[in-house]
């Protein structure tokens, strides 16, 4: 069943580039040329969200950057001035301020917060960086007390839970009623599941990571949107 109210954060038939529009060592993930390449296709963008050691938002997956820059540097205990050494490729790894001035509100975003431990620290790094933006956006997590945090301290975003297909059906009832989220990301095997089709009565239903075009078809009825990569794009 679909929904029947309309989704502000809707990016059209793009759908939101996973991580940015990526490919390879030249378009590497999270990267600003990846979200250029995105911007240039009209998709909406997904991004990951780290906190520095002094409270700068970055944008950026993983806990270390070992895999994206070879360095072990750990992302949540290092300043921002200590990561700006780092590349990913030859670029530098961007701030969320440098993504919200890239896209100027052109298409949505959907910035997925990495809370790895600081949930606490969050809500002010967060409100300093999307202060004055005035284009479309949705903060997520799998952590559903940052987004109960999110509705109590900035009701005025769109917040969504992230969901992944092996959560417990209790601990996923609890984590929806705790989160009361405007929107869900859900894994893309979740998404045939009947709970989906009841949140999406409630509310938009994104799925993750749709990487080919079988998955593309399958999820077309069943899902508001596509966070896509690769061989998944609409």
């Amino acid at each position: 069943m679909s929904r029947s109210a309309a989704d502000p954060l809707d990016p059209g038939p793009a759908g939101f580039a996973h991580r940015g529009l990526h490919a390879g060592s030249a378009f590497p993930e999270n990267s600003l040329i990846a979200f250029a390449a995105a911007l240039e296709a009209g998709a909406g963008i997904e991004c990951d969200l780290r906190l520095t050691a002094d409270d700068k938002v970055i944008v950026f997956h993983d806990a270390d950057a070992s895999r994206m820059c070879g360095s072990p540097t750990v992302i949540g205990r290092s300043t921002h001035a200590e990561l700006a050494r780092l590349r990913v490729g030859e670029h530098p790894l961007p701030t969320l301020e440098s993504l919200l001035g890239l896209v100027q509100g052109r298409v949505p975003l959907l910035l997925e917060v990495k809370v790895d431990g600081d949930l606490w620290r969050w809500v002010a790094p967060l409100r300093r960086a999307l202060a004055g933006y005035h284009g479309r956006f949705g903060v997520m997590s799998f952590e559903p007390r940052l987004v109960r945090l999110l509705k109590t301290n900035a009701p005025e975003w769109r917040r969504g839970l992230v969901v992944a297909d092996d959560l417990a059906p209790w601990k996923r009832r609890m984590a929806l009623w705790l989160a009361d989220p405007d929107f869900v990301a859900v894994e893309t095997t979740a998404a045939p599941r009947p709970w989906v089709a009841r949140q999406r009565r409630k509310g938009p239903v994104y799925s993750w990571t749709v990487r080919t075009a079988h998955q593309r078809k399958s999820l077309s009825d069943r899902v508001d949107a596509l966070i896509w990569e690769g061989d998944g794009r609409p």
